[in-house]
């Protein structure tokens, strides 16, 4: 680097030392969790960043050749892939959608027309797609880290609980930090900023290897049965604690209370929440309060949808009696569990009674 500023040596050096971890990192993940959503999209979140690392060189897009239009288009489209990663990893029910790879391709056109298409960089057409770009990555970085908190107390995976805050903070505050400075104008490109980029990908990277190993954080979530099953050994002094959450679901049959959390259950219970889910997901295998509550619902609600005597009942009654709170978030989940819609399932059940038992994804 023999000619150059000592700042520009040093930002080209972190920058190509980033770039070697950040794809150290997507063939880890592939290799190790090639089947895990979350993991795939990690991958794909990394090379974005790699992308961001060469694009954000000065003067790269004014030097941009069609050969570039990968690693503009990588780059530009690298904030939604940024939200999605945040939902599938923090929400195992969460699956791409069609429309997400749509808006993913308009996002990395406008990236590349912005790079080096047709209109001459700082005219106004120029400048409405840079702030389009910006827009929608301050969009996508606040809408990740509202879903992120929004379900963090559902969550019942201790290390990946902790994991929030870091990707949080870290890879949004900086996605925010950046699309700011673009829209204001004060964005800087150099040193300081790869500096920060470095630090943030290390933390990530050394958190999610780390997390990972241990087989807590691209697990599925396990299935749960009727009745409380440890799926590992209980300790003597979690005993009664099973036998009072087995009471409180089978009998008392609280998760029929609209909006309970496990706050509120730990409460009921009288024991410390920590205690309660460190027992729901440690003993019992599940990996979120909201998502364990919703099998007993289901399955009373499926109970109730077979039931000939209950044929006039309308399903938005069914569902508020089962503790759902509308009629939208009970269809979601029942087609997830059972891979229908309750209409379907009320048909084909009152129908014929034994083909009832057949609509399971976990059967």
């Amino acid at each position: 680097m023999a000619g150059l500023p000592l700042s520009t040596g040093l930002d080209l050096a972190l920058r190509g030392g980033l770039g070697v971890v950040l794809l150290g990192l997507a063939a880890l993940l592939l290799r190790d969790h090639a089947r895990s959503t979350a993991a795939r999209l990690g991958a794909f979140f990394a090379l974005g960043v790699v992308a961001f690392t060469v694009c954000a060189v000065p003067g790269f897009s004014l030097r941009a050749a069609p050969w570039a239009a990968p690693l503009l288009a990588l780059a530009a489209a690298n904030n939604l892939v940024f939200w999605l990663f945040a939902r599938a990893l923090f929400d195992d029910g969460f699956r791409p959608r069609a429309w997400h790879a749509a808006l993913w391709a308009l996002i990395a056109a406008l990236g590349v027309i912005d790079g080096w298409g047709p209109f001459p960089h700082g005219s106004a057409a120029s400048q409405v797609i840079a702030a389009a770009l910006a827009l929608e990555a301050l969009a996508f970085a606040v809408w990740a880290a509202v879903q992120t908190i929004a379900s963090w107390s559902a969550d019942l995976v201790e290390p990946r609980r902790r994991l929030r805050v870091v990707i949080v903070v870290s890879c949004g505050g900086f996605i925010a930090a950046t699309a700011l400075g673009n829209l204001l104008s004060i964005g800087q490109r150099g040193l300081a900023q790869t500096a920060i980029l470095a630090a943030i990908a290390g933390t990530v990277a050394w958190s999610l290897l780390r997390i990972g190993a241990s087989g807590t954080l691209f697990s599925s979530a396990t299935e749960a049965g009727k009745s409380i099953r440890p799926a590992a050994p209980l300790e003597p002094a979690d005993h009664r604690l099973a036998a009072a959450l087995d009471h409180a679901i089978d009998v008392d049959r609280v998760y029929r209370q609209e909006g309970l959390t496990i706050g509120q259950l730990a409460q009921r219970l009288q024991v410390p929440e920590h205690r309660l889910r460190r027992m729901i997901n440690g003993a019992l295998g599940q990996r979120n309060f909201a998502s364990f509550l919703n099998r007993y619902r289901i399955a009373e609600a499926k109970s109730a949808l077979a039931d000939p005597e209950q044929a006039a009942v309308p399903i938005l009654t069914i569902a508020l009696d089962a503790g759902f709170n509308s009629l939208g978030p009970f269809n979601r989940a029942f087609k997830a569990e059972t891979g229908v819609t309750p209409t379907v399932f009320r048909r084909e059940a009152l129908a014929n009674p034994n083909t009832a038992g057949r609509f399971s994804k976990s059967a």
